[in-house]
């Protein structure tokens, strides 16, 4: 069975200002998702699912799903904040999304292979999708062995402000050992990278500390997994109007108590995305130059 591909589309983008996974960067207005997509399909991937909002379901099915259907099977599960388990309600004065691991467990509905998880307003390359299909694909049956796909936080930044991003430590023989969610990321202090920790205090990066994008691999007992992680966050968090239940937390957790392995894998391809509007520019050169250099098609989705 080929793997799935699990795309978080439901945020807004707050600090960009719209639905910039509907925002065109490629020659014919392609979005990044676009591109995600076309390098999933070459590289083995037999099915989408978008994680969306109710509030936008029109736009993304007319301008977004048009285009894949007749190249790969597509599906729609949907986020929203009073989407929790039996006997939960959210804080009324919450607008804040739960977080990016409640996105995942929106495909628990309908995924029943192995997935990844991507962000739909990532640029990650085809080598990466290359890398985590055949990881995938070597996961079929298995359960508590799930992968992930590195990058080099030096080249994920953006030069329009800070960004969030789970910093990882790894084992010499490749496997996950922590990885923390670290916010307010930039160069700072004469061009060092660091976060940001809990005093304000600016913490240093090496430019190589390997840091994850959100491009993961599970198999569908992760779901199950999260399910009850979901409900003990809950259980202590559930009033609060901003306390995100992430991806990385939870992996986190199955590592620490032994539950769950992850391989880390690293590629060749130079990750790219827009946080800030004016990120834009600079994506779409780095498009533009791939086109050139033949990695792309001018218009993508006109092939057999």
């Amino acid at each position: 069975m080929k793997p799935t591909l699990l795309v978080l589309a439901a945020g807004m983008g707050s600090r960009y200002g719209g639905l910039k996974q509907l925002d065109g960067i490629g020659p014919n207005g392609e979005t990044i998702m676009d591109y995600s997509i076309y390098d999933a399909i070459r590289s083995g991937f037999g099915k989408v699912v978008f994680v969306i909002r109710h509030d936008f379901e029109k736009d993304f099915k007319e301008k977004i799903l048009s285009k894949y259907e007749n190249h790969i099977a597509v599906d729609v599960v949907f986020q929203s904040i009073d989407k929790l388990p039996d006997g939960f309600v959210p804080n009324p004065e919450r607008t804040k999304p739960w977080g990016t691991n409640h996105a995942v467990l929106m495909g628990s509905e309908i995924i029943r292979e192995p997935f990844a998880v991507i962000n739909a307003d990532d640029f990650y390359g085809q080598d990466s999708f290359r890398v985590l299909a055949k990881a995938l694909t070597d996961m079929e049956g298995k359960t508590g062995e799930y992968c992930m796909v590195g990058f080099r936080v030096g080249n994920t930044l953006s030069e329009s402000g800070e960004v969030s991003r789970g910093v990882c430590h790894i084992s010499d023989d490749g496997f996950l050992t922590t990885v923390t969610e670290r916010h307010h990321i930039m160069r700072r202090d004469g061009g060092a990278v660091s976060f940001l920790d809990e005093s304000g205090n600016a913490i240093v990066l090496d430019d190589n500390a390997l840091v994850s994008m959100n491009m993961w691999g599970f198999t569908p007992d992760y779901f199950e997994y999260s399910k009850k992680a979901f409900v003990e966050f809950l259980s202590e968090h559930g009033n609060d109007l901003k306390t995100e239940f992430y991806i990385p937390s939870m992996v986190n957790e199955l590592i620490t108590r032994g539950a769950a392995s992850v391989k880390v894998y690293d590629t060749t391809s130079s990750w790219f995305g827009v946080t800030y509007a004016a990120d834009k520019p600079s994506v779409m050169a780095n498009v533009a130059k791939l086109v050139e250099e033949g990695v792309y098609p001018n218009k993508l989705f006109d092939f057999k």
